[in-house]
């Protein structure tokens, strides 16, 4: 199993690659950066059993689902995302 820093910095770079997407105006390969980064978040959950990376993982996953395709009710933006993921990044090469 990777370790769980390798995997959100994984989810991070789809995450990021969508809203990238995003701002080019290709709502298709957002959308399925988008869904590849839920995929990801989905097998990260299945591989885990400590609580408090479970409650970590599920909580991004629920937000990043309203930023991408709810109402943004918690009024998140891009570089909000961008900085969550890039502390992931960096403690994964750290790992290594």
């Amino acid at each position: 199993m990777m370790p769980l820093m390798e995997q959100m910095a994984n989810i991070g770079s789809e995450v990021v690659r969508a809203m990238k997407w995003k701002e080019k105006n290709n709502q298709a390969y957002a959308h399925l950066a988008t869904l590849r980064a839920l995929e990801l978040f989905d097998l990260t959950l299945a591989a885990r059993t400590v609580s408090s990376e479970l409650q970590e993982i599920a909580r991004a996953r629920e937000l990043w689902l309203d930023y991408s395709m709810g109402d943004n009710q918690y009024k998140q933006t891009a570089s909000q995302w961008e900085k969550y993921f890039t502390a992931f990044a960096y403690a994964a090469r750290r790992l290594r």
